[in-house]
């Protein structure tokens, strides 16, 4: 395999013989990249060779699994990076058509070290991408993401013989049996379950069903042209839409998942969208009384109130707050020994003796209706309410070019934590400290916050704020971020505003 070649074009003799990748498609966690304009066929076998060679460089077995979510075009791009994996002397188990966690479930059952999983997850169509890891439940973090750049853009890939293709059945029985167990409802329960016509319609509808849920169907119908709305528990339209159908149902609660199924998003009973961070503290409270004294993993975007929440305290609950990115979040869960990890995107790292480690909407629909069963007497909407309440904002992302994001937030971050040096306030408070593990979380005297950070999926910056005293602060610690950002001349326009 040749080194890809930036003279690439579509639609050339070129393009359906030599690959073309573009550098910014290898991301800190994944690979994403728009097909076929930011990479070809050639370019995912060339992908498929770097993996197959960096597992050899690293001493791993030479054994994967292979999945690809709903789309129509996954499938082509799937058998390309697996020509790349044979290429590298790998074993593929090829398990077909699945959703990401499935794929992470199948290291576990076939007892291979290696998996690699087509997916854009909740990205539009048009995208395409790879989750990958050689040690489940961890995956592919800035380290392994650098290495495997590297040898494909630099044409280190590294053909052996051996490679061999096998398909390989069963998967999805076990994965199910694994989800649930004997496990069944003793308190009936009616859900709406959102699937947005992507690749968890496949499956979230029959689970509910096996744990002797009722099911209201929203979208369930696999379809990749996507016609309702783009599978996404963390847009507002999604959202809205699960909230609609709550209140036309009378359901207990929505919950509905993303494209390639590793999110979840809830709706509970009166319509109200509940963030996954607040989500997170409810299922922390609940699982804190079995498990006291438990560590939990937040995201720098999820809520304050995992350190604060007077119930968290009394249940000996340590916080600790890290960085975005399901591939950081499960290493931090797994480094700490943390019963789990909550992300504000909606990804939830359920580790033992609850989940496996890794990100799994099917695994959260479970345990989220294991607590309420639970605790019989208990609507959504009245763990909800009582929860100290926050006044946040939507995750927003205003648009900034992938080739420039990072340095345009080294430079917010800088003037974020100067404002903290000379004294200046934000929303008429003072600044506590600014926190920089992940972007700048700017926190005032009182706990709230606001963030800003750069996605590492998508072409944008992402903007998160919280007030623990009123709408009114939680607008204005986001006035005087915004007003940070406008300083920045190539960062477009919000995709969603509060």
């Amino acid at each position: 395999m040749t080194k890809p070649a930036s003279t690439v074009t579509p639609n050339t003799w070129e393009f359906l013989r030599d690959p073309m990748i573009t550098p910014t498609g290898f991301r800190e966690y994944d690979a994403r990249w728009k097909y076929p304009d930011e990479i070809n066929l050639p370019g995912m076998t060339a992908l498929g060779l770097g993996i197959g060679t960096q597992m050899h460089k690293r001493g791993v077995e030479p054994v994967i699994a292979v999945g690809n979510d709903y789309r129509d075009y996954s499938l082509t791009i799937k058998n390309a990076l697996i020509l790349g994996l044979m290429q590298a002397g790998i074993t593929v188990k090829d398990i077909g058509p699945c959703i990401t966690p499935m794929a992470y479930f199948s290291s576990f059952h076939l007892g291979v070290p290696g998996v690699a999983m087509v997916t854009a997850s909740h990205n539009p169509n048009g995208w395409t991408g790879v989750k990958m890891g050689f040690a489940m439940p961890l995956t592919h973090g800035p380290d392994e993401m650098g290495e495997l750049k590297d040898i494909v853009l630099n044409g280190k890939g590294e053909p052996r013989d051996g490679g061999k293709y096998e398909f390989v059945d069963g998967v999805w029985d076990a994965y199910m049996d694994d989800l649930v167990g004997d496990f069944k409802m003793s308190r009936k329960l009616k859900v709406v379950c959102a699937t947005g016509n992507g690749t968890a319609s496949a499956y979230a509808p029959a689970l509910f069903e096996r744990i002797g849920v009722e099911v209201v169907e929203s979208h369930n119908t696999l379809d990749y042209t996507f016609p309702n709305y783009n599978p996404n528990p963390e847009a507002m339209e999604m959202l809205h839409d699960m909230a609609d159908s709550v209140k036309a149902s009378g359901a207990d609660f929505a919950l509905g998942f993303d494209g390639d199924g590793d999110r979840c998003g809830v709706v509970d009973d009166e319509g109200e969208e509940i963030f996954a961070d607040k989500v997170g503290v409810i299922m922390a409270r609940d699982l804190s009384k079995i498990y006291p004294n438990s560590t939990f993993v937040a995201d720098v975007k999820s809520t304050g109130l995992f350190a604060a929440d007077p119930e968290l305290q009394a249940n000996g609950v340590k916080a600790d707050y890290w960085k975005t990115g399901h591939s950081h979040m499960k290493r931090r869960v797994h480094e700490l020994g943390a019963l789990a990890g909550f992300e504000k995107s909606g990804h939830y790292f359920l580790a033992e003796p609850i989940g496996r480690g890794y990100d799994d909407g099917m695994r959260v629909a479970v345990e989220i209706c294991k607590l309420m069963d639970r605790n019989p007497d208990m609507k959504m909407s009245d763990l909800r309410k009582a929860l100290p309440v926050t006044h946040s904002t939507p995750t927003m992302s205003p648009y900034c070019a992938d080739t420039e994001k990072y340095e345009v937030l080294e430079r917010l971050v800088d003037k974020l934590v100067a404002k903290a040096e000379a004294g200046e306030q934000v929303a008429g408070r003072d600044i506590k400290e600014v926190v920089t593990v992940n972007g700048a979380r700017v926190i005032l005297d009182n706990g709230s916050w606001g963030l800003v950070r750069a996605s590492s999926n998508t072409p944008n910056l992402v903007v998160v704020c919280e007030s623990s005293e009123s709408d009114e602060e939680m607008r204005a610690i986001f006035a005087d971020i915004d007003a940070v950002i406008r300083t920045e001349p190539s960062v477009g326009d919000y995709d969603q505003k509060i």
